[in-house]
């Protein structure tokens, strides 16, 4: 017989439009994504210049406009939001767990050192590991001092130079990992090497990037964080149509001047002689980042909006099938780039152009909400989402829906 409290976990109604934000974030995502499966950061700008057809300059310009360090802080908001709705829950009936928390995303750490071991270097899901384990501590903080923090983190320019002392002061050299690589010779490994040789370049790459991820990416992820976590804490998600009609005036004032100045950026401030000041690029690139911040917020709002003020909800409906099933769907993105780009695969490694990647990324998508919607018909959960819940809750849940 089912226990009563798995029936309840099982179908309490969820909130359709986290999913289709969540599906949105899962399609952004693959979308740039796939531009570092194709080619590395090691030989990434060299191999960008060979695309110069007028179409392929224009899909650039787009990714850079419309995609670049836009999904992700809409997915990092996402799962703050997620890991506090569930930590309110578990509060309001006495049972919020520094244990269970623990527990929870040490299975998601775990999750992220097989992605990183057998799939791609590009993980994320080892940091939101970590930042999960703030919410039990953050949770019964003052609203003030979750949403100044992430501000602060946001907002402060100077990462780099913090992280560069700090590595310097730990003796950490990321350089040394890819030392004698060249492009060609992680071409080679990648497209003709065997999977344990692509197993160990996963490894080098990761450690070679780790600089970018805690100086780039994990202060946008921990803002972003912080910023869903204040939204969970204060029950947003269940007057979403209000709260986004009450901020409609002030995003969209904030958003049209932080695109004046994505805009400016692009096309004028990068040819300015100030620019090559080492302080003053620093402030003007990280007003780019925070600009482009702004306009993944943006389009949950735009979208929210649509989906409660106009007849447009059927277009974004399919979106939740994805969204459902976020954990799969990304780990699933890593497994196609392995098929695609690696020599367990077609090999196609640093032969397909901006255009080509991003309109694969629309069709692996499009498959997903069939995959996804067909799943869903059957199953209660996806597949990795129902693991990580048995492995958490430490009891076996039902998957398969009786028909």
């Amino acid at each position: 017989m089912e226990p009563n409290n798995q029936k309840t976990a099982i179908t309490t109604k969820r909130i359709e439009l986290l999913d289709v934000y969540r599906g949105f974030a899962i399609l952004g995502i693959f979308v740039v994504n796939i531009v570092i499966m194709n080619s590395t950061f090691l030989n990434q700008d060299e191999f960008a210049k060979q695309w110069t057809s007028s179409l392929d300059i224009a899909m650039q310009k787009m990714l850079q406009l419309f995609f670049y360090t836009k999904f992700f802080p809409i997915f990092s908001l996402l799962f703050g939001l997620g890991i506090s709705m569930q930590a309110v829950k578990l509060s309001e009936k006495g049972k919020l767990s520094k244990a269970f928390f623990f527990r929870r995303m040490f299975f998601l750490f775990l999750f992220g050192v097989l992605h990183i071991l057998l799939l791609w270097s590009g993980d994320v899901l080892n940091m939101y590991a970590l930042l999960g384990l703030l919410t039990v501590f953050l949770i019964t903080k003052s609203n003030r001092l979750i949403l100044g923090l992430s501000l602060f983190f946001l907002v402060f320019p100077f990462y780099d130079n913090v992280f560069e002392q700090l590595f310097g002061f730990i003796g950490y050299n990321p350089g040394v990992y890819l030392e004698g690589y060249t492009g060609e010779t992680v071409k080679e490994i990648i497209v003709n090497g065997s999977y344990f040789a692509g197993l160990k370049l996963r490894i080098l790459e990761y450690l070679s990037n780790f600089p970018m991820l805690v100086g780039f990416l994990a202060p946008i992820a921990l803002s972003m964080f912080l910023l869903g976590t204040y939204l969970g804490k204060n029950k947003i998600y269940e007057s979403l149509d209000i709260f986004i009609l009450k901020i409609k005036k002030p995003v969209i004032i904030i958003t049209i001047l932080s695109n004046l100045y994505r805009i400016l950026f692009l096309y004028v401030i990068v040819k300015l002689y100030v620019y090559k000041i080492d302080f003053a690029r620093q402030l003007f690139i990280k007003l780019m980042v925070i600009s482009d911040v702004i306009m993944g917020l943006f389009y949950l709002w735009i979208i929210g909006w649509l989906w409660y003020n106009t007849k447009l909800k059927s277009l974004f409906n399919p979106l939740q099938y994805v969204g459902k099933m976020a954990l799969t769907n990304y780990l699933m993105h890593s497994f196609i780039g392995l098929i695609l780009f690696s020599s367990i695969g077609f090999g196609l490694y640093e032969t397909m152009s901006p255009t080509q990647t991003f309109l694969t990324a629309i069709l692996v998508f499009m498959a997903q909400v069939i995959l996804s919607r067909i799943w869903l018909t059957y199953f209660h959960f996806g597949p990795l989402e129902w693991a990580w819940r048995c492995l958490t809750y430490k009891k076996l849940f039902k998957l398969k829906k009786n028909k």
